[in-house]
């Protein structure tokens, strides 16, 4: 019998870019997170290459659809406001 890999949830989400993020930092819902069972850490990948890893602050005030990253930290990596990627727990 072959044992399963636990496939890690994830969903595609929105990056919105905001200054006021500090880097290293990705603002969730609460909820999302709690679906995705995020505790600490996001593994963020945009178009299947770039992949970043951030510590999670949970907020109810941001929507489901969207996180937020800093902006600098964004234009460093390539990636623009308004980018379609793929967020998932980070492997810690």
């Amino acid at each position: 019998m072959m044992n399963q890999v636990k496939q890690r949830k994830e969903k595609r989400l929105r990056i919105k870019l905001r200054d006021e993020v500090k880097e290293g930092k990705i603002l969730i819902n609460e909820k999302l997170a709690k679906e995705l069972e995020i505790t600490d850490a996001v593994e963020i990948v945009v178009g299947g290459k770039k992949k970043l890893v951030l510590s999670t602050i949970l907020s109810s005030e941001i929507p489901p659809d969207n996180v937020i990253i800093n902006t600098a930290l964004a234009k460093a990596n390539g990636i623009s406001d308004n980018t379609i990627a793929t967020i998932r727990k980070a492997l810690t």
